[in-house]
């Protein structure tokens, strides 16, 4: 995997817990 890949994963995963804390 590319670097750059790994930090889009990341980043995705960062959105989606800030999703369910505001949710929360």
């Amino acid at each position: 995997m590319y670097l750059g890949d790994m930090l889009l994963m990341v980043i995705c995963m960062l959105i989606l817990v800030i999703c369910v804390l505001v949710g929360v």
